[in-house]
Protein backbone atom coordinates (compact mmCIF):
# COMPACT_ATOMS: atom_id res chain seq x y z
CA UNK A 1 0.00 0.00 0.00
CA UNK A 2 1.41 3.61 -0.86
CA UNK A 3 2.47 5.25 2.28
CA UNK A 4 0.35 8.37 1.28
CA UNK A 5 -2.77 6.18 0.89
CA UNK A 6 -2.19 4.94 4.34
CA UNK A 7 -1.95 8.04 5.77
CA UNK A 8 -5.11 9.39 4.22
CA UNK A 9 -6.85 6.14 6.14
CA UNK A 10 -5.47 7.24 9.28
CA UNK A 11 -6.52 10.40 8.38
CA UNK A 12 -10.36 9.13 7.83
CA UNK A 13 -9.97 7.32 10.93
CA UNK A 14 -9.17 10.25 13.34
CA UNK A 15 -12.00 12.28 12.30
CA UNK A 16 -14.18 9.24 12.59
CA UNK A 17 -13.15 9.16 16.35
CA UNK A 18 -13.33 12.47 17.17
CA UNK A 19 -17.09 12.49 15.41
CA UNK A 20 -17.53 9.42 17.38
CA UNK A 21 -16.08 11.48 20.71
CA UNK A 22 -18.75 14.52 19.74
CA UNK A 23 -21.80 12.17 19.50
CA UNK A 24 -21.02 10.65 22.98
CA UNK A 25 -20.73 13.81 24.55
CA UNK A 26 -23.86 15.18 23.08
CA UNK A 27 -25.98 12.06 23.65
CA UNK A 28 -24.55 12.48 27.26
CA UNK A 29 -25.74 15.62 27.79
CA UNK A 30 -28.83 15.31 26.04
CA UNK A 31 -29.38 12.21 28.41
CA UNK A 32 -28.49 14.74 31.51
CA UNK A 33 -31.03 17.22 30.75
CA UNK A 34 -33.69 14.20 30.51
CA UNK A 35 -32.65 13.13 33.50
CA UNK A 36 -32.70 16.08 35.69
CA UNK A 37 -36.51 16.66 34.59
CA UNK A 38 -37.78 13.28 34.52
CA UNK A 39 -36.17 12.67 38.30
CA UNK A 40 -37.79 15.82 39.28
CA UNK A 41 -41.22 15.52 37.15
CA UNK A 42 -42.02 11.62 36.48
CA UNK A 43 -44.78 10.71 38.73
CA UNK A 44 -45.93 7.18 40.12
CA UNK A 45 -46.76 4.20 37.83
CA UNK A 46 -50.52 4.14 36.78
CA UNK A 47 -51.24 1.03 39.19
CA UNK A 48 -53.33 -0.23 42.13
CA UNK A 49 -51.89 0.18 45.72
CA UNK A 50 -50.99 -3.08 46.61
CA UNK A 51 -48.56 -3.44 42.95
CA UNK A 52 -47.13 -0.32 43.55
CA UNK A 53 -43.84 -1.39 44.91
CA UNK A 54 -43.46 -4.16 42.59
CA UNK A 55 -44.33 -1.42 39.87
CA UNK A 56 -41.41 1.15 41.26
CA UNK A 57 -38.95 -1.56 41.11
CA UNK A 58 -39.41 -2.77 37.45
CA UNK A 59 -39.54 1.34 36.24
CA UNK A 60 -35.79 1.36 38.52
CA UNK A 61 -34.56 -1.11 36.24
CA UNK A 62 -33.26 -3.05 38.93
CA UNK A 63 -33.14 -6.60 36.88
CA UNK A 64 -31.04 -4.86 34.48
CA UNK A 65 -28.25 -5.16 36.60
CA UNK A 66 -28.84 -7.22 39.42
CA UNK A 67 -30.35 -10.28 38.05
CA UNK A 68 -28.78 -13.62 36.32
CA UNK A 69 -31.57 -13.52 33.67
CA UNK A 70 -30.10 -9.60 32.77
CA UNK A 71 -29.12 -9.12 28.91
CA UNK A 72 -26.89 -6.57 27.85
CA UNK A 73 -28.74 -3.42 26.19
CA UNK A 74 -28.41 -2.83 22.86
CA UNK A 75 -26.16 0.57 23.48
CA UNK A 76 -23.52 -1.83 25.12
CA UNK A 77 -21.84 -1.94 22.06
CA UNK A 78 -20.85 1.37 22.15
CA UNK A 79 -17.39 2.32 22.52
CA UNK A 80 -16.38 2.21 26.31
CA UNK A 81 -19.80 2.50 27.15
CA UNK A 82 -20.17 -1.26 26.41
CA UNK A 83 -17.08 -1.86 29.33
CA UNK A 84 -18.96 0.14 31.80
CA UNK A 85 -21.94 -1.76 31.57
CA UNK A 86 -20.51 -4.91 31.72
CA UNK A 87 -18.65 -4.25 34.61
CA UNK A 88 -22.07 -2.61 35.95
CA UNK A 89 -23.93 -6.04 35.80
CA UNK A 90 -21.10 -8.02 37.44
CA UNK A 91 -21.01 -5.91 40.53
CA UNK A 92 -24.68 -5.67 40.07
CA UNK A 93 -25.26 -9.28 40.31
CA UNK A 94 -22.28 -9.70 42.90
CA UNK A 95 -24.13 -7.45 45.41
CA UNK A 96 -27.77 -8.51 44.92
CA UNK A 97 -30.12 -10.66 42.75
CA UNK A 98 -33.49 -9.02 42.94
CA UNK A 99 -35.27 -11.63 40.93
CA UNK A 100 -36.38 -13.93 43.58
CA UNK A 101 -37.67 -10.71 45.28
CA UNK A 102 -39.71 -9.55 41.97
CA UNK A 103 -41.19 -13.48 41.91
CA UNK A 104 -42.15 -13.78 45.33
CA UNK A 105 -43.94 -9.96 44.66
CA UNK A 106 -45.61 -11.26 41.73
CA UNK A 107 -46.92 -14.38 44.01
CA UNK A 108 -48.01 -12.16 47.21
CA UNK A 109 -45.40 -13.60 49.13
CA UNK A 110 -43.93 -11.77 52.05
CA UNK A 111 -39.91 -10.60 50.98
CA UNK A 112 -37.07 -11.96 51.98
CA UNK A 113 -35.89 -9.61 55.23
CA UNK A 114 -32.08 -9.51 53.33
CA UNK A 115 -33.53 -8.59 50.19
CA UNK A 116 -36.07 -5.39 52.40
CA UNK A 117 -32.61 -4.30 54.46
CA UNK A 118 -30.52 -4.21 50.67
CA UNK A 119 -33.47 -2.38 48.89
CA UNK A 120 -33.46 -0.14 52.00
CA UNK A 121 -30.21 0.49 52.80
CA UNK A 122 -29.70 1.78 48.53
CA UNK A 123 -32.51 3.93 49.03
CA UNK A 124 -31.20 5.45 52.28
CA UNK A 125 -27.52 6.16 51.36
CA UNK A 126 -28.85 7.30 47.88
CA UNK A 127 -26.58 4.77 45.62
CA UNK A 128 -29.77 2.88 43.34
CA UNK A 129 -29.97 3.29 40.43
CA UNK A 130 -26.62 5.40 39.85
CA UNK A 131 -26.14 8.31 38.01
CA UNK A 132 -25.34 7.35 34.48
CA UNK A 133 -28.13 4.30 34.60
CA UNK A 134 -30.35 7.08 35.41
CA UNK A 135 -29.16 9.06 32.41
CA UNK A 136 -29.44 6.69 30.23
CA UNK A 137 -33.19 4.80 31.45
CA UNK A 138 -34.80 8.38 32.59
CA UNK A 139 -37.74 6.99 34.16
CA UNK A 140 -35.49 4.78 36.39
CA UNK A 141 -34.99 8.06 38.94
CA UNK A 142 -36.38 7.34 42.13
CA UNK A 143 -38.25 10.40 43.21
CA UNK A 144 -39.27 10.89 46.90
CA UNK A 145 -42.75 9.47 45.99
CA UNK A 146 -41.61 6.69 44.80
CA UNK A 147 -38.86 6.11 47.47
CA UNK A 148 -41.54 6.66 50.36
CA UNK A 149 -43.57 3.84 48.21
CA UNK A 150 -41.02 1.29 48.85
CA UNK A 151 -40.17 2.24 52.18
CA UNK A 152 -43.89 1.97 53.17
CA UNK A 153 -43.49 -1.19 51.61
CA UNK A 154 -40.53 -2.35 53.49
CA UNK A 155 -42.06 -1.25 56.79
CA UNK A 156 -44.93 -3.05 56.12
CA UNK A 157 -43.47 -6.04 55.31
CA UNK A 158 -40.96 -6.19 58.22
CA UNK A 159 -44.52 -5.77 60.66
CA UNK A 160 -45.48 -9.37 59.18
CA UNK A 161 -42.15 -11.01 59.62
CA UNK A 162 -41.54 -9.37 63.16
CA UNK A 163 -45.42 -10.43 64.34
CA UNK A 164 -45.55 -11.77 67.09
CA UNK A 165 -41.90 -11.60 68.50
CA UNK A 166 -42.52 -9.15 71.36
CA UNK A 167 -40.63 -6.22 69.65
CA UNK A 168 -41.34 -3.02 71.19
CA UNK A 169 -43.11 -0.76 69.17
CA UNK A 170 -40.40 1.82 68.61
CA UNK A 171 -38.11 -0.85 67.36
CA UNK A 172 -40.67 -2.76 65.08
CA UNK A 173 -38.90 -1.35 61.28
CA UNK A 174 -35.59 -2.17 62.37
CA UNK A 175 -33.54 -4.41 59.83
CA UNK A 176 -32.84 -7.36 62.76
CA UNK A 177 -35.79 -8.39 65.33
CA UNK A 178 -36.15 -11.12 68.38
CA UNK A 179 -35.79 -14.48 68.24
CA UNK A 180 -38.74 -16.63 69.63
CA UNK A 181 -38.91 -20.25 70.50
CA UNK A 182 -40.58 -22.80 68.48
CA UNK A 183 -43.96 -23.87 68.51
CA UNK A 184 -45.97 -27.22 67.72
CA UNK A 185 -43.47 -29.37 68.20
CA UNK A 186 -43.50 -32.98 68.82
CA UNK A 187 -42.15 -34.07 71.85
CA UNK A 188 -41.59 -37.73 71.18
CA UNK A 189 -39.62 -37.13 68.10
CA UNK A 190 -37.51 -34.34 69.61
CA UNK A 191 -36.26 -37.03 72.49
CA UNK A 192 -35.39 -39.74 69.67
CA UNK A 193 -34.28 -36.86 67.77
CA UNK A 194 -31.59 -35.96 70.38
CA UNK A 195 -30.57 -39.35 70.85
CA UNK A 196 -29.69 -39.81 67.70
CA UNK A 197 -28.06 -36.60 67.57
CA UNK A 198 -25.32 -38.04 69.82
CA UNK A 199 -25.66 -41.54 68.78
CA UNK A 200 -21.88 -43.02 67.03
CA UNK A 201 -23.63 -45.73 65.12
CA UNK A 202 -24.42 -43.11 62.58
CA UNK A 203 -20.76 -43.56 61.89
CA UNK A 204 -19.69 -46.66 60.11
CA UNK A 205 -17.03 -47.25 63.56
CA UNK A 206 -18.97 -46.28 65.36
CA UNK A 207 -16.82 -43.50 66.96
CA UNK A 208 -18.39 -40.38 65.60
CA UNK A 209 -22.13 -38.55 66.05
CA UNK A 210 -23.53 -35.27 65.04
CA UNK A 211 -22.34 -33.89 68.41
CA UNK A 212 -18.64 -34.52 67.45
CA UNK A 213 -18.92 -31.44 65.24
CA UNK A 214 -21.65 -29.68 67.14
CA UNK A 215 -21.18 -30.58 70.62
CA UNK A 216 -24.00 -28.49 72.17
CA UNK A 217 -21.87 -27.09 75.15
CA UNK A 218 -19.56 -25.18 72.87
CA UNK A 219 -22.05 -23.21 70.65
CA UNK A 220 -23.00 -25.70 68.19
CA UNK A 221 -19.51 -25.59 66.85
CA UNK A 222 -16.36 -27.44 67.94
CA UNK A 223 -13.75 -24.76 67.84
CA UNK A 224 -11.56 -26.26 65.04
CA UNK A 225 -10.74 -24.80 62.13
CA UNK A 226 -12.27 -27.70 59.98
CA UNK A 227 -13.82 -30.71 61.72
CA UNK A 228 -12.36 -34.44 62.23
CA UNK A 229 -14.30 -36.92 61.17
CA UNK A 230 -14.07 -40.69 61.20
CA UNK A 231 -10.42 -41.81 60.91
CA UNK A 232 -9.14 -38.98 61.99
CA UNK A 233 -10.02 -37.49 58.60
CA UNK A 234 -10.44 -33.39 58.00
CA UNK A 235 -12.98 -31.58 56.80
CA UNK A 236 -12.43 -28.98 54.52
CA UNK A 237 -14.71 -26.27 55.56
CA UNK A 238 -15.33 -24.73 58.93
CA UNK A 239 -18.23 -26.14 60.47
CA UNK A 240 -21.20 -23.77 61.49
CA UNK A 241 -23.43 -23.52 64.89
CA UNK A 242 -26.15 -26.06 65.12
CA UNK A 243 -28.11 -23.40 67.23
CA UNK A 244 -30.67 -21.60 65.03
CA UNK A 245 -29.72 -23.44 62.17
CA UNK A 246 -33.79 -23.98 61.41
CA UNK A 247 -33.78 -20.27 60.75
CA UNK A 248 -31.40 -20.51 57.61
CA UNK A 249 -32.98 -20.01 54.41
CA UNK A 250 -30.83 -23.19 52.75
CA UNK A 251 -28.37 -25.19 54.93
CA UNK A 252 -24.28 -25.86 54.20
CA UNK A 253 -21.96 -22.91 53.40
CA UNK A 254 -23.04 -23.90 50.04
CA UNK A 255 -26.54 -24.76 49.89
CA UNK A 256 -27.15 -27.70 48.97
CA UNK A 257 -29.69 -28.51 51.67
CA UNK A 258 -32.57 -27.10 51.70
CA UNK A 259 -33.85 -27.90 54.96
CA UNK A 260 -32.13 -29.28 57.94
CA UNK A 261 -33.93 -33.02 57.40
CA UNK A 262 -32.15 -32.71 54.44
CA UNK A 263 -28.79 -31.38 55.79
CA UNK A 264 -28.82 -34.11 58.41
CA UNK A 265 -28.75 -37.09 55.61
CA UNK A 266 -25.64 -35.51 54.25
CA UNK A 267 -22.90 -36.42 57.12
CA UNK A 268 -23.80 -40.31 58.13
CA UNK A 269 -22.85 -40.64 54.26
CA UNK A 270 -19.79 -38.80 53.84
CA UNK A 271 -16.79 -40.65 53.47
CA UNK A 272 -15.07 -37.98 55.99
CA UNK A 273 -17.08 -36.69 58.06
CA UNK A 274 -19.17 -40.47 59.25
CA UNK A 275 -18.77 -42.91 56.45
CA UNK A 276 -21.80 -44.64 58.00
CA UNK A 277 -21.55 -46.86 54.33
CA UNK A 278 -25.49 -46.56 53.28
CA UNK A 279 -29.37 -46.19 55.34
CA UNK A 280 -29.17 -50.17 56.26
CA UNK A 281 -25.85 -50.35 57.47
CA UNK A 282 -26.74 -47.71 59.79
CA UNK A 283 -30.61 -49.24 60.61
CA UNK A 284 -28.62 -52.79 61.51
CA UNK A 285 -26.54 -50.18 63.99
CA UNK A 286 -29.09 -48.87 65.83
CA UNK A 287 -31.30 -51.83 65.94
CA UNK A 288 -28.45 -53.31 68.57
CA UNK A 289 -29.64 -50.89 70.31
CA UNK A 290 -32.88 -53.05 71.72
CA UNK A 291 -34.42 -50.52 74.02
CA UNK A 292 -33.98 -47.84 71.56
CA UNK A 293 -35.15 -49.47 68.74
CA UNK A 294 -38.51 -50.06 70.59
CA UNK A 295 -38.73 -46.13 71.87
CA UNK A 296 -38.05 -45.28 68.34
CA UNK A 297 -40.70 -48.11 66.48
CA UNK A 298 -43.12 -46.72 68.91
CA UNK A 299 -43.39 -43.53 66.76
CA UNK A 300 -41.96 -44.80 63.44
CA UNK A 301 -43.77 -47.73 63.12
CA UNK A 302 -41.66 -48.68 60.07
CA UNK A 303 -38.39 -47.85 61.92
CA UNK A 304 -35.20 -46.66 61.17
CA UNK A 305 -34.93 -45.64 57.50
CA UNK A 306 -33.62 -42.63 56.15
CA UNK A 307 -36.58 -40.37 56.33
CA UNK A 308 -37.41 -41.27 59.67
CA UNK A 309 -33.91 -41.35 61.28
CA UNK A 310 -33.17 -37.12 59.70
CA UNK A 311 -36.74 -36.51 60.44
CA UNK A 312 -36.15 -36.85 64.32
CA UNK A 313 -33.03 -35.19 64.08
CA UNK A 314 -34.27 -32.14 62.40
CA UNK A 315 -37.03 -31.83 64.94
CA UNK A 316 -34.14 -31.74 67.89
CA UNK A 317 -32.14 -29.53 66.35
CA UNK A 318 -35.09 -27.15 65.66
CA UNK A 319 -35.88 -26.61 69.13
CA UNK A 320 -32.03 -25.40 69.55
CA UNK A 321 -33.38 -21.95 68.93
CA UNK A 322 -31.37 -19.56 71.94
CA UNK A 323 -34.11 -16.43 73.16
CA UNK A 324 -33.74 -13.93 75.30
CA UNK A 325 -29.87 -12.45 74.50
CA UNK A 326 -29.27 -8.97 76.08
CA UNK A 327 -30.09 -7.94 72.29
CA UNK A 328 -33.43 -9.53 72.07
CA UNK A 329 -34.41 -8.29 75.54
CA UNK A 330 -33.47 -4.43 74.86
CA UNK A 331 -35.06 -4.75 71.32
CA UNK A 332 -38.15 -5.50 73.57
CA UNK A 333 -38.10 -2.08 75.42
CA UNK A 334 -35.56 -2.86 78.37
CA UNK A 335 -33.10 -0.03 77.49
CA UNK A 336 -30.99 -1.43 80.30
CA UNK A 337 -30.80 -5.09 78.97
CA UNK A 338 -27.48 -3.74 76.41
CA UNK A 339 -24.40 -2.07 77.88
CA UNK A 340 -23.60 1.53 76.25
CA UNK A 341 -21.13 0.30 74.38
CA UNK A 342 -23.17 -2.39 73.07
CA UNK A 343 -25.82 0.33 71.58
CA UNK A 344 -23.13 2.23 70.10
CA UNK A 345 -21.76 -0.81 68.37
CA UNK A 346 -25.03 -1.41 67.54
CA UNK A 347 -25.61 1.45 65.90
CA UNK A 348 -22.20 1.34 63.90
CA UNK A 349 -23.19 -2.17 62.35
CA UNK A 350 -26.09 -0.49 61.00
CA UNK A 351 -24.34 2.55 59.75
CA UNK A 352 -21.80 0.34 58.04
CA UNK A 353 -24.38 -1.69 56.29
CA UNK A 354 -23.49 -4.75 58.38
CA UNK A 355 -27.08 -5.28 59.02
CA UNK A 356 -28.18 -5.31 55.27
CA UNK A 357 -26.51 -8.98 55.16
CA UNK A 358 -27.09 -9.88 58.95
CA UNK A 359 -30.67 -9.39 59.18
CA UNK A 360 -33.85 -10.28 60.09
CA UNK A 361 -34.14 -12.89 63.83
CA UNK A 362 -31.17 -14.85 62.96
CA UNK A 363 -29.04 -12.09 61.77
CA UNK A 364 -27.86 -13.93 58.81
CA UNK A 365 -28.58 -16.91 57.04
CA UNK A 366 -31.02 -16.02 54.40
CA UNK A 367 -28.50 -15.16 51.52
CA UNK A 368 -25.35 -15.94 50.22
CA UNK A 369 -22.95 -13.48 49.46
CA UNK A 370 -19.65 -12.65 48.38
CA UNK A 371 -16.56 -12.96 50.07
CA UNK A 372 -14.56 -10.16 49.23
CA UNK A 373 -16.75 -7.81 47.73
CA UNK A 374 -14.82 -4.30 48.39
CA UNK A 375 -11.09 -6.32 48.08
CA UNK A 376 -10.05 -9.70 47.12
CA UNK A 377 -9.87 -11.48 50.29
CA UNK A 378 -8.31 -14.89 48.75
CA UNK A 379 -5.64 -13.41 47.19
CA UNK A 380 -4.70 -11.37 50.88
CA UNK A 381 -5.68 -14.27 52.68
CA UNK A 382 -3.12 -16.54 50.94
CA UNK A 383 -2.99 -19.99 51.89
CA UNK A 384 -4.65 -21.40 55.19
CA UNK A 385 -4.58 -25.15 54.61
CA UNK A 386 -6.92 -27.69 52.69
CA UNK A 387 -10.07 -25.53 52.42
CA UNK A 388 -13.16 -25.69 50.06
CA UNK A 389 -13.38 -22.00 48.57
CA UNK A 390 -15.99 -22.64 46.01
CA UNK A 391 -19.00 -21.62 47.59
CA UNK A 392 -22.23 -22.00 46.37
CA UNK A 393 -20.61 -23.01 42.76
CA UNK A 394 -20.61 -26.55 44.02
CA UNK A 395 -24.73 -26.18 44.44
CA UNK A 396 -25.58 -24.28 41.36
CA UNK A 397 -22.78 -24.99 38.87
CA UNK A 398 -22.91 -21.44 37.95
CA UNK A 399 -20.16 -19.78 38.10
CA UNK A 400 -21.35 -16.57 38.91
CA UNK A 401 -21.71 -18.10 42.03
CA UNK A 402 -18.07 -18.51 42.79
CA UNK A 403 -16.95 -17.48 46.52
CA UNK A 404 -20.34 -16.77 47.01
CA UNK A 405 -21.61 -18.21 50.94
CA UNK A 406 -24.31 -18.32 53.14
CA UNK A 407 -24.25 -15.67 55.23
CA UNK A 408 -23.67 -17.18 58.69
CA UNK A 409 -26.03 -16.20 61.94
CA UNK A 410 -24.44 -13.88 64.40
CA UNK A 411 -26.20 -15.50 67.00
CA UNK A 412 -23.86 -16.67 70.16
CA UNK A 413 -20.76 -15.51 67.69
CA UNK A 414 -18.80 -14.66 70.81
CA UNK A 415 -18.76 -18.68 71.03
CA UNK A 416 -18.40 -20.26 67.72
CA UNK A 417 -14.72 -19.02 66.58
CA UNK A 418 -13.11 -19.55 64.51
CA UNK A 419 -15.19 -17.45 62.12
CA UNK A 420 -15.65 -17.57 58.44
CA UNK A 421 -16.01 -20.61 56.41
CA UNK A 422 -12.44 -21.01 56.30
CA UNK A 423 -11.99 -20.70 60.20
CA UNK A 424 -9.24 -18.53 59.16
CA UNK A 425 -9.61 -16.12 62.39
CA UNK A 426 -9.85 -17.15 65.82
CA UNK A 427 -10.35 -13.10 67.15
CA UNK A 428 -13.56 -11.82 67.12
CA UNK A 429 -11.87 -8.34 66.89
CA UNK A 430 -9.90 -9.31 63.61
CA UNK A 431 -13.27 -10.81 62.09
CA UNK A 432 -15.00 -7.52 62.43
CA UNK A 433 -11.66 -5.69 61.07
CA UNK A 434 -11.66 -8.16 58.34
CA UNK A 435 -16.01 -7.77 57.91
CA UNK A 436 -14.95 -4.15 57.59
CA UNK A 437 -12.51 -3.95 54.75
CA UNK A 438 -13.57 -6.57 52.61
CA UNK A 439 -16.86 -6.28 52.65
CA UNK A 440 -17.97 -2.76 53.42
CA UNK A 441 -14.30 -0.76 52.35
CA UNK A 442 -13.75 0.55 56.03
CA UNK A 443 -10.97 1.47 58.24
CA UNK A 444 -12.37 1.84 62.15
CA UNK A 445 -10.82 2.76 64.83
CA UNK A 446 -10.03 -0.11 67.96
CA UNK A 447 -12.86 1.70 69.69
CA UNK A 448 -15.54 1.43 67.27
CA UNK A 449 -14.10 -2.55 66.92
CA UNK A 450 -14.53 -2.57 70.49
CA UNK A 451 -17.93 -1.28 70.30
CA UNK A 452 -19.15 -3.93 67.70
CA UNK A 453 -17.43 -6.53 69.56
CA UNK A 454 -19.56 -5.52 72.57
CA UNK A 455 -22.51 -5.73 70.47
CA UNK A 456 -21.79 -9.20 68.94
CA UNK A 457 -21.23 -10.02 72.61
CA UNK A 458 -24.94 -9.36 73.76
CA UNK A 459 -26.11 -11.97 70.74
CA UNK A 460 -25.56 -14.96 73.20
CA UNK A 461 -28.80 -16.21 74.16
CA UNK A 462 -30.67 -18.63 76.53
CA UNK A 463 -31.52 -22.07 75.94
CA UNK A 464 -34.14 -23.82 78.16
CA UNK A 465 -34.02 -20.50 80.56
CA UNK A 466 -29.93 -21.15 80.60
CA UNK A 467 -27.64 -18.38 78.83
CA UNK A 468 -25.15 -20.00 76.73
CA UNK A 469 -21.62 -20.71 77.57
CA UNK A 470 -18.50 -22.30 75.77
CA UNK A 471 -17.15 -25.02 78.25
Amino acid sequence: MPIFIFIDNVKHQNNFMKKLKVLSVSAVVVWASGYFLVSNFSGLPNVEPDKMPLAVLEQAGCVMCHSKEATQPFYAHVPIAGQLIKTDMEEGLKHFDITPTIEELKAGKIVNETALAKIEHSINDNSMPPLRFSIVHWTSSLNKAKKQVLLDWIASERKKLNANTGIAKKFENEPVWPVVAPKNIDARKVKLGSILYHHTALSGDETVSCATCHPLDKGGADGLQTSTGIRKQKGDINAPTVYNAVFNHRQFWDGRADNLQSQAGGPPLNPVEMDGGDWDKIAKRLEKDSAFAKEFKAVYPDGFTEKNITDAIAEFESTLVTVDSDFDLFLKGDENAMSENAKKGYKLFKDMGCAVCHSGRNLGGQTFEYMGLKADYFKERGNVGKINDKGLVSFTKDERDTHKFKTPTLRNVSLTAPYFHDGSTSNLKEAVEIMAKFQRDKNLSDEEIADIVKFLESLTGKLNGKKLEKK
